[in-house]
């Protein structure tokens, strides 16, 4: 049996950008909100397994990859399942429908978290996620750690203010998309194309107050971008491919 759950939305001018294109950061607001929907329908939602549990869902990579750009006022479809409850971490893919037809896809990696101690918790243990896998539906992909080059220049110190975070209290996991594209310059860089790729990393958890430093830089057709803390331990890191617009 295929266990799915999808949800319907309609790109509004909130989330469009100067070249009025869905913005990465509100497509990535989109599949946090199917997720947590698909949570819901689960019975395993953040404040379920607060209460079951002490534990609660962070983020730990997402990548997606587009056809074509998501334009204003179009009807946004998100199918999502998971790959199984097996081990410290799940898998949850993603099919993008505009329109009705199939316009891209998307797969995360998602942890729990204990709310005191932090560690990590096996997905095994919660029971009502036993048997809700997308069976044939499951994607292969795999997400990888990016390896960020290591010569990338400094293209911005960022401090981190309250409308960045979350429920956590943390940096909200589509901030990070903003911060990649400001890096890269994307009112520039992104004049006739769009961004077809992007994969997060989140490597340790950012919070109010706090400064980033953002280095991001081209090589070959990939642009790789990668946050640091002032002492330099490494917070976040991206890499993006910006692909032609086709002018038909």
């Amino acid at each position: 049996m295929n266990a799915f759950y999808e949800e319907t939305f309609h790109t509004n001018t909130r989330d469009i950008d100067l070249f009025n294109q869905c913005r990465p950061s509100a497509l990535l607001g989109y599949l946090q909100e199917v997720s947590t929907g698909a949570a819901e329908a689960g019975h395993f939602t953040r404040r379920q397994l607060l209460r079951e549990y002490n534990v609660f869902w962070m983020l730990a990579r997402i990548w997606y990859r587009l056809d074509k750009p998501i334009y204003w006022d179009k009807k946004l479809t998100i199918k999502t399942w998971h790959r199984g409850n097996r081990g410290m971490f799940m898998y949850r893919d993603y099919d993008l429908y505009v329109d009705g037809a199939l316009a891209g896809e998307a797969v995360s990696i998602w942890v729990l978290v204990d709310k005191d101690t932090k560690k990590l918790f096996r997905m095994e243990n919660v029971k009502t996620l036993q048997n809700t896998d997308g069976g044939t539906l499951c994607k292969d992909k795999t997400l990888q750690k990016l390896h960020i080059p290591a010569d990338l220049p400094l293209k911005e110190r960022r401090l981190l203010h309250y409308s960045d975070t979350d429920i956590n209290g943390h940096v909200n996991n589509s901030r990070y998309a903003d911060f990649a594209c400001d890096a890269i310059d994307l009112t520039r860089t992104g004049k006739d194309r769009f961004v077809s790729s992007l994969q997060l990393g989140y490597l340790s958890e950012c919070l109010s107050g706090e400064e980033l430093l953002i280095h991001a830089g081209q090589r070959d057709a990939l642009w790789y971008i990668h946050g640091l803390d002032r002492d330099h331990a490494p917070r976040f890191h991206a890499s993006m491919t910006l692909s032609p617009l086709d002018k038909g």
